[in-house]
């Protein structure tokens, strides 16, 4: 009989990781945690180890190689994909994979098929992506019923409420990537389909062929396909298309490009003879065929780093290359044990049994070895490595292939006339959202989003301000001796060193922070691993807001330039500028079109211009800047919030209430304007919130409060609180959106995916 017994070793664990271990992955009965992080890393290494028994291993060799597994996770060096964590070893029947791609057919039946499997594999975890381009056009003739078909973006939107519904496993919410080919003739309208907000499950990408590129650097036109007939039904210049998807990009982040030709010429579609690649996992890193999934880990190779007696830092690859050989021993061991959601699912990932294994750490790595990340310097070595990891994993690959065998599709593979391997894919660089919190390290190939920030924590006796900062960049600010308590705090409320005086000059060039960096340099580093990647690299080119279309166009182009398989661009605050632009500035300059029937009472037009006064004021989540404007008649006639970033939930709730105290003044009504500013400032006085700011008389129990507060002393019912000046205090930059999960404004959007800095819930 196996041991079960848990090796004595224990891990360092950090604060916010212990904090998501117990939200997302430890055991729990009844509600309570009854699983330490020790025991999930023996849970899992031990049920993956068991694969080893079906290839003849001893019981002692299962203990050995889950001991083996056990330290490589317990050290940190390597965790795989979350599902696997969260259900392996546990007994609930959910699998231990993150992604799949399942087939969109051109029948309801089809249809509702993949909406039903989708469901059972959001339920378990996993992610989903889907290709509509077999989706007949908007209008077709439908000749089995008469009628007219709905077209793609409307299946899209039914996907869409399928995965509002579902949680999955109570632990994660349904995320997918959507995909349609860039000669369907209903681009434009998927093109467009966010713009709205809608569509919120989902990640958006056009599948750009080289057809299309080709067009696109020629200044000319591509055609436009039927996929049900074949039939080409128009043509448009490929430049006007490209400019619609930079358009759309820029406001919301969507849509992204996946270039699928490239794709399917690539070790990404190592069978090309058994299908074509359509669509890729919700973050698109991972093409897929049609019921193909993978599982996927990651190596932190912040941990490989190791400093000479003479103080240089170099990476030691041979520790390196032990910890990568196991993780693809414990990757192959997954497709054994990982109990799939469906029997086609099960019988696809064997036939090819593609696994990814790629990396995290990746800036603390560049942090420890003092390289900028927008440096030529940090790219040869992004190169380096990765083809080194590619080279290592690929052998042991081969090893087991000796071992175990080859994947079943080898014969028909590119590699058939290669040394033989186990698996059709190795190397994939995926998002480590949660999981590089779990390590202590940073996001996969990510620049750091802030090197601190500041996580309120309530206590019985008041609230607790938790500063948390980087780990690498604390050590190396305290052996460089600019290190202290309230340069950690200053840089908590900026979230970068941008702007603070008395630093090392070469800080400032080596502790960038995202926004710090320019896109050209997130796009070459994601080239550069892509180089040595079988299948894709997970990475958002994060945009300041001032950036302009053209950044967003640039950006696209070098991404199809530099050999990248897609792109995925977010520009800071982006997805407020549609309501921002069209929803406020366009109705400011209209009057009605048509005048009310006499006597019908109207909702009072808005003039074309007003006076008013702007109120700066100190609210629980950031400084609230509260725009109150007058008629003619010096009634109040609308009122404007702002706090946070554009695009942010902060900016969304505090822009609503102002809407909605506008229409309330601007009702038809019995009741004075100053009378019914009354009725709301006692509607929204001492509405309390989870974080109050300030003490006595002058506490501000949330935004609402502040709110109500201001509107007061417009209308002359408060007199004015003064209000110390700007100092390092007031000028707190809020690092990211508030996190529905814990109300943190630390949710942010890097890999392709959102995510909490502080909690660890992401969407992706």
């Amino acid at each position: 009989m196996l041991s079960e017994t848990r090796p004595a070793k224990v891990g360092k664990w950090t604060e916010p990781a212990l904090r998501v271990l117990r939200e997302r992955y430890l055991t729990r009965q009844g509600g309570e945690v009854v699983e330490t992080p020790e025991e999930m890393c023996w849970r899992v290494a031990l049920t993956i180890a068991r694969g080893e028994a079906r290839y003849g291993r001893s019981e002692a060799a299962v203990r050995e190689i889950a001991e083996a597994f056990y330290d490589i996770m317990i050290e940190g060096d390597f965790l795989p994909n979350s599902p696997t964590l969260m259900n392996a070893g546990k007994g609930n029947g959910l699998q231990y994979s993150a992604c799949y791609v399942l087939p969109v057919g051109d029948s309801m039946e089809e249809i509702f098929d993949s909406v039903k499997a989708a469901a059972i594999i959001h339920k378990s975890g996993g992610g989903t992506g889907f290709a509509f381009s077999r989706l007949r056009p908007k209008d077709d003739i439908v000749a089995s019923t008469g009628g007219r078909a709905s077209g793609p973006v409307s299946f899209l939107k039914v996907f869409n409420s399928a995965t509002e519904a579902v949680k999955q496993g109570g632990t994660r919410r349904g995320a997918n990537m959507g995909i349609l080919r860039v000669d369907h003739p209903d681009i434009l309208e998927f093109i467009d389909c966010k713009l709205d907000g809608g569509i919120t499950n989902f990640n958006i990408s056009v599948a750009a062929t080289d057809r299309f590129m080709d067009a696109l650097a020629s200044g000319g036109e591509y055609e436009l396909i039927n996929p049900h007939s074949g039939e080409v039904t128009g043509r448009l210049l490929a430049k006007e298309v490209f400019d619609r998807m930079v358009r759309a990009a820029w406001r919301t982040g969507d849509p992204g490009m996946v270039f699928i030709d490239r794709i399917n010429a690539s070790p990404a579609n190592p069978t090309p003879s058994i299908g074509t690649v359509e669509a890729t996992n919700p973050c698109g890193e991972q093409p897929l065929l049609p019921n193909e999934a993978c599982n996927l880990g990651s190596l932190n190779v912040s941990k490989f780093a190791r400093r000479s007696d003479a103080g240089e830092w170099s990476i030691d690859w041979d520790e390196m290359e032990r910890v990568v050989r196991l993780a693809v021993r414990f990757l192959d061991d997954v497709i054994e044990m990982n109990p799939y959601p469906l029997p086609v699912i099960d019988e696809t990932v064997k036939a090819n049994r593609r696994i990814g294994l790629g990396i995290m750490g990746w800036a603390d790595l560049l942090f420890t070895m003092g390289l900028p990340y927008d440096s030529q310097e940090a790219i040869k070595l992004a190169d380096r490595l990765m083809t080194f990891v590619k080279e290592k994993s690929h052998d042991q690959s081969a090893k087991l292939a000796d071992e175990r065998g080859t994947f079943t599709n080898w014969d028909r593979s590119i590699y058939r006339n290669e040394r033989p391997m186990r698996n059709s894919t190795v190397t994939t660089i995926a998002p480590t959202g949660t999981i590089s919190m779990i390590a202590g390290c940073s996001s996969g190939v990510e620049p750091i989003f802030a090197l601190a920030f500041e996580h309120r924590v309530k206590q019985p006796d008041g609230e607790r301000v938790l500063t948390f900062v980087n780990e690498t960049f604390e050590r190396i600010a305290k052996e460089q001796g600019f290190y202290s308590d309230a340069l950690m705090q200053e840089i908590a409320k900026r979230g970068s060193l941008h702007g603070i005086r008395g630093l090392p000059e070469h800080a400032a060039q080596v502790f960038k922070t995202s926004h710090d960096i320019g896109f050209e340099w997130h796009v070459r580093h994601q080239a550069a691993f892509q180089r040595s990647t079988d299948n894709g690299v997970s990475k958002t080119i994060n945009l300041p807001n001032n950036a302009t279309e053209e950044d967003v166009a640039r950006a696209y182009r070098l991404a199809w330039e530099l050999g990248c398989l897609g792109i995925t661009v977010f520009r800071d605050g982006c997805k407020g500028e549609q309501v921002l632009n069209i929803g406020v500035s366009a109705k400011k300059d209209k009057s009605p079109a048509v005048a009310a029937p006499t006597g019908q009472a109207i909702i009072k037009p808005r003039p074309r211009s007003l006076k008013g006064s702007t109120y700066r004021t100190q609210t629980p989540i950031g400084t609230a800047w509260i725009t109150i404007t007058e008629n003619d008649e010096h009634e109040p006639f609308e009122v404007f919030v702002q706090v946070g970033k554009g695009g942010s939930d902060t900016m969304a709730v505090a822009e609503s209430l102002g809407r909605l105290i506008s229409l309330i003044l601007r009702l038809p009504s019995p009741l004075s304007a100053q009378r019914r500013l009354e009725e709301v400032i006692s509607q929204l006085s001492r509405i309390g919130g989870g974080q109050p700011t300030g003490f006595g008389p002058d506490k501000i129990l949330s935004l609402p409060d502040a709110l109500s507060r201001t509107l007061a002393e417009h209308i002359g019912d408060l007199k004015p609180s003064p209000e110390a000046p700007p100092t390092a205090d007031t000028r707190r930059k809020q690092i990211g959106d508030l996190c529905k999960e814990c109300g943190q404004a630390t949710f942010v959007y890097e890999e392709g995916c959102k995510k909490c800095l502080s909690c660890g819930f992401n969407e992706c």
